[in-house]
């Protein structure tokens, strides 16, 4: 069954959103990179892979729904964060911003009567749980241990292990 067209232009803004994300987490990475924090680099880099999956997966579904995917300008970023902190203090009012979004979308979805969309958004909804958490645990521990170089290269050490899994795809799938 065909998109409806309100259901494909809030999804077409959430693709934008979702790659706007990723732009700002390059940003943060960029300038941990520039602070010599390359495992925050390096977590920030791995944020911004996982928000171009979920570009991806909403651009595919709307073009598997025979919508058309509209690709406007993504708006730039600021790059000049003093600290760790405070990017991550950026990035949970961040996540916050779109776990809203989502929300919205569902609720379009529901008024549209899109099953099929309401069915792929609990995917993003369940998403947003664990993105809130992450960002606020880091911004908790960065608050905790406040000037502490040494803490600060330990949590730097941490970050850095992360790895990225593309949770897009169903178990068992290829990954690109």
């Amino acid at each position: 069954m065909k998109i409806g067209q309100k259901m494909e232009d809030a999804l077409n803004s959430q693709i934008n959103a979702e790659i706007y994300s990723a732009y700002l987490y390059l940003g943060m990475s960029a300038r941990c990179t520039e602070l010599n924090l390359k495992g925050i680099a390096h977590w920030f880099y791995v944020q911004a892979q996982e928000e171009m999956t979920h570009a991806m997966k909403f651009y595919r579904f709307v073009l598997e729904r025979s919508g058309r995917a509209k690709l406007p300008a993504i708006e730039g970023v600021r790059c000049d964060w003093k600290n760790p902190l405070e990017m991550f203090e950026t990035a949970y009012a961040h996540e916050q911003k779109v776990t809203g979004l989502i929300n919205t979308l569902m609720d379009t979805a529901n008024a549209e009567r899109d099953h099929a969309c309401a069915s792929m958004l609990n995917w993003f909804i369940d998403e947003q749980v664990e993105e809130e958490a992450n960002a606020s645990e880091i911004s908790d521990k960065l608050r905790l241990i406040g000037e502490s170089k040494e803490a600060l290269f330990m949590i730097d050490k941490e970050l850095s292990l992360r790895v990225f899994v593309d949770r897009t795809q169903p178990a068992g799938a290829a990954q690109p």
